[in-house]
């Protein structure tokens, strides 16, 4: 990596999350929404964030409606703001009390690196909101227009996360099926969620075995691109930096774990949000309305309906039965629309007969939630073989980095809307399970060997710690 690029990067090492002094009015909205309780602060006065409990899922950002105006006087200069946030200078939104850290910078810097070889990778959730930022209705579905804007803005090689979701299915129903049918711990969580992740090193370390071994499709994704990437486009895994663009804060956090090196280097080199990513597509000049629909890169962009769907609650448990029903019966699976794990916040139980086993499931959406089935853990009360946890209200779609909603009333239409484009985007691709997807065989054919195998345990794999 060049000096110019490292220089970049080491502008600043402050928390993912942050409240403003100056800006906070102590509203206590934030307050509200923290699934922690890491906000503190008397109403009134500015609220300041515990990082020890703080988990950046964002939704303190998403909610916070305290900014910097023109008439506030004796606060520091707008400038000297951006520069602090780590964003572009020719952003032109409000600066809000609660915000992340940025690091379109840092994108902006390799992208005009010519040493570097740069590669992108799209989460689900940002086909189904990126739009609202350039004034298209809420929740409307946009992956061409994503992946033509992502290629105008210089990158060499534009993949995608779906593919490592469904990568993330071929690890994690092999691993279910090999913790159920040899006394394995149960129930097994998932792990594609790092507030989620965050939050049971913290609270509940005594149950970090319950947590699938599987990085994240992100993490996935980016071991992936140093590794049989750097092979399939014949680059020097060196010169290869690694983006990821997701609707979730905490992916920040995640690509900087020190264990996400198994590549032999970072294996995702910079996190930017969905609303980043609008910033550098407008700070570029580029029409996102007028864009010819693009399309991601082979190999590691090729997609099914089940990678897709990771992106709302009920997905990641939805895409994990489409493929661990057929690996089990060797049957095809009746019904592919599996309704009865799709639904919003809260928690939501199933019971599944999968060929002699009757699989027994749960989905959480909210972290608030997650208190309640790991306490039956804790008391022996839980029978559930499987349990999916999502940190945001809805799913990745209402993740802290996603498009900001400013009016309150028009939040559940937002949620609603991106949910509904995804399960449209899933139910009009080809292939709808993981296990389906081509690409994802000739990976395993030609690089990873087997699911749970060695090369695939060593590099898609890892382990948790207590942070208590």
């Amino acid at each position: 990596m060049s000096e110019k690029i490292i220089s970049v990067i080491g502008l600043d090492a402050n928390p993912v999350i942050q409240i403003d002094q100056e800006l906070c009015t102590g509203c206590l909205r934030c307050v509200a929404v923290c699934p922690v309780d890491a906000i503190e602060g008397a109403k009134g006065q500015p609220q300041t964030i515990r990082q020890d409990l703080c988990v950046a899922c964002g939704q303190c950002v998403q909610i916070c409606s305290a900014y910097a105006s023109i008439f506030d006087e004796g606060i520091a200069p707008r400038e000297q703001k951006m520069a602090e946030r780590g964003l572009l200078s020719s952003v032109k939104e409000p600066l809000f009390a609660a915000y992340n850290s940025g690091d379109g910078l840092k994108v902006k810097a390799a992208l005009s690196d010519s040493d570097l070889f740069t590669m992108v990778q799209c989460a689900p959730a940002v086909r189904v909101a990126i739009a609202e930022e350039f004034g298209l209705p809420l929740g409307s579905l946009t992956p061409g227009k994503m992946a033509a804007a992502l290629r105008k803005l210089g990158f060499d090689r534009v993949y995608d996360t779906n593919f490592a979701a469904d990568v993330t299915i071929m690890e994690e129903g092999s691993e279910l099926i090999q913790r159920v049918t040899t006394g394995g711990t149960l129930p097994m969580f998932t792990s594609c969620c790092p507030a989620w992740v965050k939050y049971v090193e913290q609270t509940y370390p005594e149950l970090l075995a319950h947590l699938s071994s599987c990085k994240s499709p992100q993490q996935m994704a980016g071991v992936l691109f140093k590794t049989y990437g750097a092979q399939v486009d014949k680059v020097a895994p060196e010169k290869i930096f690694s983006v990821s663009v997701m609707p979730c804060t905490c992916k920040k956090f995640e690509c900087d774990r020190p264990e996400m090196n198994d590549s032999g280097y970072r294996d995702v080199d910079v996190v930017i949000t969905t609303r980043e990513l609008a910033q550098l597509i407008k700070d570029a000049g580029i029409d996102f309305l007028d864009l010819a629909e693009g399309k991601f890169d082979k190999a590691l962009g090729n997609y099914t309906g089940a990678g897709t769907i990771f992106g709302v609650t009920g997905g990641v448990m939805e895409a994990a039965l489409r493929t661990g029903y057929e690996l089990i019966t060797k049957e095809a699976i009746p019904d592919l629309n599996l309704n009865f794990v799709r639904g919003g916040e809260g928690i939501r139980k199933a019971s599944v007969k999968v060929g002699d086993l009757t699989l027994k499931v749960a989905m959480v959406s909210g972290l608030k939630n997650a208190k309640v089935i790991m306490e039956q853990i804790k008391a022996g009360t839980a029978d559930y073989h499987f349990v999916e946890v999502m940190c945001c209200p809805v799913g990745c779609v209402s993740g802290g980095g996603q498009p900001k909603v400013l009016l309150p009333s028009d939040k559940p239409t937002s949620y609603a809307n991106r949910t509904a484009s995804t399960y449209v985007h899933d139910a009009n691709l080809p292939l709808r399970k993981s296990h389906d997807n081509p690409a994802v065989q000739k990976l395993y054919k030609a690089f990873l060997g087997e699911p749970l195998g060695h090369e695939s345990h060593h590099l898609l794999h890892t382990q948790y710690v207590s942070r208590k």
